[in-house]
C-alpha cells in the first residue's frame, strides 16, 4: 500500500495492513521522527504531540519527560500488595469495576486482549484477561502496581490518555519506547461526574496482530458507560441525604441547605435552590464562610452536612477584595470580611472580567464588557452568563446595574511586574491595550 511522504498516518488503513507490514511503516515514521528526518507518512497528531513532550526534555507530569529512551525499557518501583490494595480501597474506579468487566471481558479472551485499570497517577489497580497475553504483559512490566505514567514509558494507552484526558489508540511503533512496538492499546479516561476530576483510565492491550480501529470506539463507550453509574450512585446517594435532612430543614427555623461532601444540594430550606455549592477544601464543623451562603455553621449529617445560614449574612460584611493577577498562569480572587477570607481560583474569562470591573468603580453595562472583552457590543448574553457564574462564587462582592464591584468594598488589583504579563492568554481589546500602557488605571482605592 503506496503512501506519500508527509501525509498522515490513518488508523483503518493501517488497521488493513498485514501486522508486519503496518509494523515496519510506522518504525520507519519513528525513526525519521526521532532523527528529524522526513518521516514516510506523518504520525497521527495525538501521537506526534506525545512524542515531542519524549523529546522536549521538558517538566511533564511528575517527572521529566526527556528521560524516557527510546531504545530502554525504563520502569519504576512496582507498588507492594499492601500498597496496590490500599489505592484499590480509595479508589472510586473499584464502584465501576463491574461495569468495565461486563462490557470489555467477554471479548477480551477470544480477541486475545486484556482490561486494564489504572488510577490518575498511572498505576495499574486492576489487570484481567486471556492468561497467555497476561503472561506475556508480565515480560514489559504491564503488571498490577507498575506505574504506565507517559513520563516513565514513554507513549502508551494508560499514560498518554491522562496526559491528553482523552482516549488514545496506539499501535506497534507509536509506542515510544522499541520494546512496546509488538503491543497495541487504546485507552479511554474515567472522570468523576460530581466534580469532573480524572480518576483514572480503562485500557485494552493486546499483540499488534490484533489491533482493531474499533477497538477505541468501544473501550470508550464503556467508560462513558461506566461514569454513568458513578452519576446513578452520586444520585442515590444524595436522595439518602434528602431523606435524613428534609425532616431535619421542617423543623429548622432559618434559612438552611443539606449538601453532600461535594457540596451537591440535597435538600434546602428558605433559599433558592442551586444545584452545587462550592465548599471550602478543608470542611469541619463549627462557623465558616462559604461564597454563596456567607457566614454559616456546619454540621455533620449521614452521607454529607448541613449548613445553617448566620443571621445576617456575613455576605454584607465584605470588606476587602484582593484581585491577585500577578502570575502567569494561576489568578485569584481573596475576599476579606468579618468572618475571615477565603481565596477563589479564577478562570481565564472571570479574570478578565474581574480584571475591567476593577479598572472601573463606576462600573460597566453588560454592552460596555462585550465590547472590552470580544469587541463586540451585542454579545451581552455571554457575558450576562458568566458574570452569574463568578456572582455564585462571590456572594455578596458584585452588584449589577451596572456590573460592579459593592460600593462598601475596597478592591485592591495586583498586576504584574511587567504590563506584558498581564493575562497573556488574552485577546480582549481592553486587556491588550493594557498590556501595552494604554487606557489602564491600576489599583482602585
Amino acid at each position: 500500500m503506496a503512501h506519500t511522504a508527509g501525509s498522515a498516518v490513518d488508523v483503518a488503513r493501517i488497521s488493513a495492513m498485514d501486522a508486519r507490514e503496518a509494523a515496519r511503516l510506522l518504525k520507519g515514521v519513528r525513526a525519521a521522527a526521532l532523527a528529524g528526518d522526513r518521516p514516510p507518512a506523518a504520525p497521527r497528531p495525538e501521537i506526534a504531540e506525545s512524542w515531542r513532550r519524549m523529546m522536549a526534555g521538558g517538566v511533564h507530569r511528575r517527572r521529566m519527560a526527556g528521560g524516557v529512551h527510546p531504545d530502554r525499557d525504563a520502569r519504576s518501583r512496582v507498588l507492594s500488595a499492601a500498597e496496590t490494595e490500599e489505592r484499590r480501597q480509595v479508589s472510586p474506579l473499584r464502584e465501576i469495576l463491574p461495569v468495565l468487566r461486563e462490557g470489555l471481558l467477554p471479548e477480551l479472551d477470544e480477541s486475545l486482549h486484556i482490561m486494564v485499570v489504572a488510577d490518575a497517577d498511572g498505576r495499574l489497580l486492576w489487570r484481567e484477561g486471556h492468561s497467555s497475553i497476561l503472561r506475556k504483559a508480565d515480560r514489559l512490566g504491564f503488571a498490577v502496581g507498575a506505574d504506565w505514567d507517559e513520563a516513565v514509558v514513554g507513549t502508551n494507552g494508560v499514560g498518554t490518555s491522562l496526559v491528553t484526558r482523552r482516549p488514545v489508540q496506539v499501535f506497534s511503533a507509536e509506542h515510544f519506547v522499541s520494546s512496546h512496538h509488538d503491543w497495541t492499546c487504546a485507552g479511554a479516561p474515567v472522570h468523576d461526574p460530581r466534580d469532573g476530576q480524572l480518576l483514572g483510565v480503562v485500557d485494552v492491550s493486546g499483540p499488534l496482530a490484533t489491533m482493531h480501529p474499533a477497538t477505541l470506539a468501544w473501550v470508550s463507550s464503556v467508560a462513558r458507560l461506566a461514569e454513568r453509574e458513578l452519576r446513578v450512585r452520586h444520585l442515590e446517594s444524595l436522595e439518602r441525604l434528602r431523606t435524613v435532612a428534609a425532616p431535619l430543614l421542617a423543623r429548622l427555623p432559618g434559612r438552611a441547605v443539606a449538601v453532600d461532601p461535594h457540596g451537591w444540594t440535597a435538600a434546602v430550606t428558605g433559599l433558592a435552590p442551586a444545584d452545587r455549592v462550592q465548599l471550602p477544601k478543608a470542611l469541619g464543623p463549627g462557623r465558616l464562610w462559604i461564597p454563596q451562603l456567607g457566614d454559616c455553621v456546619a454540621e455533620p449529617l449521614p452521607g454529607g452536612w448541613l449548613l445553617r445560614l448566620a443571621e445576617p449574612s456575613a455576605a454584607a460584611a465584605v470588606s476587602r477584595v484582593v484581585l491577585d493577577l500577578s502570575r502567569p498562569r494561576s489568578w485569584t480572587a481573596t475576599v476579606y470580611g468579618a468572618a475571615g477570607s477565603w481565596s477563589q481560583e479564577l478562570s481565564p474569562r472571570h479574570a478578565e472580567l474581574l480584571f475591567l470591573l476593577a479598572e472601573t468603580p463606576r462600573g460597566r453595562t453588560a454592552a460596555e464588557l462585550a465590547e472590552e472583552v470580544f469587541g463586540d457590543p451585542t454579545r451581552t448574553v455571554t457575558v450576562r452568563a458568566e458574570l452569574s457564574r463568578v456572582r455564585r462564587h462571590l456572594a455578596g462582592v458584585l452588584s449589577h446595574r451596572p456590573y460592579r464591584f459593592a460600593e462598601d468594598v475596597e478592591v485592591e488589583l495586583i498586576r504584574p511586574q511587567d504590563p506584558a504579563g498581564l493575562l497573556p492568554h488574552s485577546t480582549a481589546p481592553a486587556v491588550v491595550r493594557a498590556r501595552l500602557g494604554r487606557g489602564g488605571t491600576g489599583v482602585v482605592p
